[in-house]
């Protein structure tokens, strides 16, 4: 038995163990989302233990309640994945996206009994019941889900943007291909879903060549390359800095300003549309580059962030440039956004009477 597993997981092994080498030598995760990968990894093994263990039993008379058992599981586990895998991307996601998981592990549980999902026959022939697309439905839900707010979370760059439809079409294989080979998926199901997430790991890594590690926004040295390529499409600059940082940082520790910086570069990254980038060049200070924006879609979108900042408990000020016709030079647009904001920070600090040398 031992052996025929081997033969049929070899590759899944090799490659859950490059995903293992991959995240001990990694240094730019946070320790919380690589336990998670880990957990991620030990689940997918485990899982094809569960699915090898279920194909190995077919045919077998005594063992058709410990095959159901083990299909039941394995229907529960597709859900549970998706869902530790959005636990684990998606930067802030809270434990109740797994609720809907353990709804259909419930399910799954009751069907053992019943057969409301699936069961096998004394024919050792698969019984679909009423509710068999339950799972399914969950599966795609989730994978929707991930995809969406891997995007909205994104920066909407093609180095971004590749690897997220990578692993959309990885996930909606996991959705059509059951129907077309039928239980036979099962087996491919694994190093399926291995394979994706180790890939979208990697490009990910690539991508850290253009952008910051904590807030997920492109970074200083991709803004200085960025502005120096095509600049006359340049039609906008904003400058954003945090109000207070060193104050939370003080006072709360760097943990409490760390996660001042990424709720607000959630902010400034989800009202981002195409041809417009956000980046992270200092500590607390941000640039959004517009390209071919008009002035009123500019308008839009300072008010958007305003907005979403003004629904979390910190603050920032803003300040914008624009050049409609391309025709300033780069440097002279960040001048005027720099003085925009920085005057806005000078109201900010004489409104709220906070010490601006304490914060």
């Amino acid at each position: 038995m031992f052996k025929e597993y081997i033969l049929q997981n070899w590759a899944l092994i090799l490659i859950l163990l490059a995903f293992v080498i991959s995240l001990i030598t990694t240094v730019f995760l946070r320790k919380k989302t690589i336990i998670r990968m880990y957990i991620l990894i030990a689940v997918i093994f485990v899982l094809s233990i569960i699915v090898f263990l279920e194909f190995y039993f077919a045919g077998k008379a005594e063992y058709r309640t410990a095959r159901t058992v083990l299909m039941s599981i394995r229907y529960s586990a597709t859900p549970f994945i998706i869902a530790l895998i959005i636990y684990t991307l998606v930067k802030r996601m809270r434990w109740f996206i797994f609720l809907p998981a353990v709804a259909v592990l419930i399910l799954n549980i009751v069907s053992i009994f019943t057969g409301i999902v699936s069961s096998i026959d004394a024919n050792d022939t698969l019984v679909r019941g009423p509710l068999w697309t339950i799972p399914y439905i969950a599966v795609g839900l989730y994978s929707a889900v991930l995809i969406y707010l891997l995007i909205r979370r994104s920066n909407k760059r093609l180095i971004e943007i590749v690897p997220i439809i990578f692993l959309a079409f990885s996930l909606g294989s996991g959705l059509v291909l059951p129907f077309v080979f039928r239980e036979a998926y099962a087996s491919i199901f694994c190093v399926t879903i291995a394979i994706a997430l180790f890939a979208y790991y990697e490009f990910s890594v690539l991508s850290l060549t253009k952008k910051d590690s904590l807030t997920g926004l492109l970074n200083r040295h991709a803004y200085y390359a960025d502005i120096s390529n095509d600049p006359k499409s340049i039609t906008a600059l904003i400058s954003i800095d945090m109000n207070g940082l060193k104050e939370i940082n003080d006072n709360d520790g760097h943990a409490a300003g760390d996660e001042a910086l990424i709720t607000l570069a959630l902010c400034f990254m989800r009202p981002l549309k195409n041809k417009q980038s956000g980046y992270r060049v200092g500590g607390d200070e941000f640039i959004i580059v517009c390209r071919k924006t008009p002035e009123e879609d500019v308008l839009q979108l300072v008010e958007k962030i305003k907005k979403y900042v003004s629904e979390t408990k910190y603050t920032c000020s803003i300040g914008y440039a624009i050049n409609p016709d391309g025709s300033k030079p780069i440097a002279e647009l960040l001048k005027e956004s720099d003085e925009m904001m920085y005057s806005e920070k000078d109201r900010f600090y004489i409104e709220s009477g906070k010490n601006r040398r304490h914060s």
